[in-house]
């Protein structure tokens, strides 16, 4: 075999492995992006069985939200946590016992950062009220993002979610750092992260929009954007060097917003701030780095609705990712605990 067949041998075999990895890891169709349908999920799943469900966590979370935005940032970006380990099936939320004394949410990537969990606690104690029994911790968990999404964005970020998650008995720390995306990744590795998951460039680049709320900890890009030459825009480094230690610790490592013109509000904002190098990880920075996601962040950032459009079908991709349904789940009646 001549070295161009055997180059093209390589690359067939390659792009068959990377195609049964999305298959296999992500309820879709055998060819197609993440399909809820194929996996049990529904619309209106709990109509019949717990009318009130979605409404009940609805509420839950707006009121929480009144009271601190920041905590729906919390919960969208816990969505993503928990897809992303194990799949959408809150593993994220089990809190450490003698027999697993290391779950996901004690893993860097979610200690100390990760807020939300006593919303979660809230809106699963008033489901529980109503409907004992009946509603999974995971679609709790994909609820509660959509629902803030629509709260954050002054209901811009409208969608129905799909639902009829199970939730998961296994949780480990170290599959949080095998899996979620560090804010230092570069474009290749964002891309190649994403499509393990079975989510393409595009979904990539949608949902790293939601970096437009919420906090980060300094320790998140001081080391790879303040302590050493970056494209960041200077006025925003001179800020952030007056809040940010220049070695930030554990026992010193503040937070600061992560969009510095509407740091509570879900909008279009970050694609803006992309093009004005006025963001702060290596991984926003990053889709600037080819053609085709530059186009993509100009396009969110000046066609009106656009992003909005593609972050809604995004995050419903995304609460599909290896969901557990049939006998390999349960619905937990504590969130933080698997049932005994």
């Amino acid at each position: 075999m001549g070295s161009g067949n055997k180059l093209a041998a390589t690359v067939v075999v390659v792009t068959f492995a990377v195609l049964m990895a999305a298959v296999t890891t992500t309820c879709q169709a055998a060819y197609g992006p993440p399909n809820p349908a194929s996996c049990g999920l529904k619309v209106g799943y709990y109509y019949a069985k717990c009318p009130h469900a979605e409404e009940i966590v609805k509420n839950v979370v707006g009121a929480a939200i009144l009271h601190n935005p920041g905590v729906g940032a919390g919960l969208i970006r816990m969505l993503f946590h928990d897809c992303f380990v194990e799949g959408c099936d809150a593993s994220v939320l089990l809190d450490p016992t003698p027999a697993n004394p290391q779950p996901e949410k004690l893993s860097p990537p979610n200690m100390p950062s990760l807020r939300g969990y006593e919303v979660i606690d809230a809106a699963k104690a008033a489901v529980e009220a109503a409907c004992p029994g009946v509603v999974s911790c995971a679609d709790i968990v994909a609820f509660a993002a959509r629902d803030a999404s629509f709260f954050l964005s002054n209901s811009r970020v409208a969608f129905q979610m799909p639902a009829g998650r199970l939730d998961g008995r296994y949780s480990n720390a170290s599959r949080a750092l095998d899996f979620l995306p560090p804010p230092k990744f570069n474009l290749g590795q964002l891309v190649a992260n994403f499509a393990a998951k079975g989510l393409g460039v595009e979904d990539m680049v949608v949902l790293s929009g939601a970096h437009t709320v919420g906090d980060s900890h300094c320790s998140s890009f001081v080391p790879d954007r303040l302590a050493v030459p970056s494209d960041m825009e200077p006025p925003l480094a001179a800020m952030l060097r007056t809040q940010c230690p220049a070695k930030p610790s554990s026992g010193n490592d503040p937070t600061v917003v992560q969009d510095v013109v509407t740091p509570n509000k879900l909008d279009s904002q970050y694609y803006k701030n992309v093009l004005a190098h006025r963001v702060l990880f290596t991984s926003d920075a990053s889709l600037l780095a080819s053609p085709a996601t530059a186009k993509m962040v100009v396009d969110n950032a000046n066609i009106p609705g656009w992003w909005e459009d593609r972050f809604t079908k995004a995050m419903v991709k995304m609460a599909s990712i290896e969901v557990k349904t049939g006998g390999n789940g349960e619905i937990r009646r504590n969130c933080r605990a698997v049932n005994h």
